[in-house]
């Protein structure tokens, strides 16, 4: 993928392999891609015959190769299709890359929105407005009763999970749900939980980073939903709402592979339905985080 079109491999390309193979295909013993023999998309086909699951996570990792570098290249997406046809794998994000690519980003954009917006919800959200839906306490929908629990996190003892993420929301000046203000529980809450599980920051690349540990953890939309908004928002530099501000290069292209790898080994889902914070704020964060089997997070490449 990285050579598609006759291009030479960049130093994002080189790591990413690299990293791909570490830490989600297991090879440890992986130093040199200049030894790995080419595998054209009948050579997969074979490999993977009978094996849809894995058929799909090869598409997946190929379509990342190809935007690994800031941009959406229309050689290495047409390559992308090729093995996608071979392997016969179909995706909602591979139709967004292409609409993407032919000039169509407002829609491509928009679709992932709403896939995000399902993701989120664990369920369609048809019907629903996602702007009304995520500040729902505006004006006289305010819950000082709401914010006065979160407020009360600041209590607990320094080690516990929920003083972690009452630290994390003050510092980042993010107000608590039931203010006016604040974002929807029902997204900030398991969002800034993933951030302080994962101890990714609210930079470009730490949002980035969290979005894709989510992707590994929430098995709903995790391409449409999760990746490839923030590599458009974080990486490409394409506004896609107003609740962060978008940026370019972001993507880590070692971290970027660990954090997937990190949260699909994750024990729980922070974004269930049936999970609640509420349960957990008063447990040691590192406690959690090994019985989460939380791996530690990688320094920035």
């Amino acid at each position: 993928m990285a050579l598609a079109g006759g291009a030479a491999l960049s130093y994002a390309d080189t790591v990413s392999i690299l990293a791909a193979g570490r830490y989600l295909l297991r090879r440890r013993d992986l130093a040199d891609i200049g030894a790995l023999p080419p595998a054209e998309p009948a050579d997969l086909v074979a490999i993977l015959r009978g094996r849809p699951e894995l058929a799909g996570e090869a598409v997946k990792y190929l379509a990342i190769m190809a935007l690994v570098d800031g941009a959406l290249d229309h050689q290495k997406l047409a390559r992308v299709l090729d093995y996608s046809r071979a392997l016969d794998v179909e995706a909602d994000y591979l139709t967004d890359l292409v609409e993407a690519a032919s000039g169509h980003l407002a829609w491509a954009t928009a679709d992932m929105g709403r896939k995000n917006f399902d993701s989120v919800l664990s369920r369609s959200s048809a019907g629903l407005d996602p702007d009304r839906w995520i500040r729902p306490y505006a004006g006289d929908q305010a819950d000082p009763a709401l914010v006065a629990r979160y407020e009360a996190l600041g209590g607990l003892p320094p080690s516990t999970f929920g003083k972690a993420l009452w630290d994390f929301d003050k510092r980042n000046g993010y107000p608590f749900p039931g203010d006016p203000q604040a974002l929807n529980a029902g997204f900030g809450t398991p969002h800034d939980s993933t951030h302080v599980i994962s101890g990714y920051d609210t930079s470009a690349r730490g949002e980035l980073l969290v979005s894709t540990f989510t992707a590994g953890m929430h098995p709903i939309n995790p391409m449409s939903g999760h990746i490839l908004p923030v590599i458009f928002f974080f990486h490409f530099g394409e506004p896609l709402n107003d609740v962060g501000h978008a940026g370019t290069g972001g993507l880590d292209p070692d971290e970027f592979w660990h954090a997937w790898a990190r949260g699909a080994d994750m024990t729980v889902d922070l974004f269930d339905p049936g999970w609640s914070v509420w349960d957990w704020v008063e447990h040691d964060l590192e406690d959690l985080r090994r019985r989460w089997n939380v791996t530690p997070a990688g320094r920035p490449s």
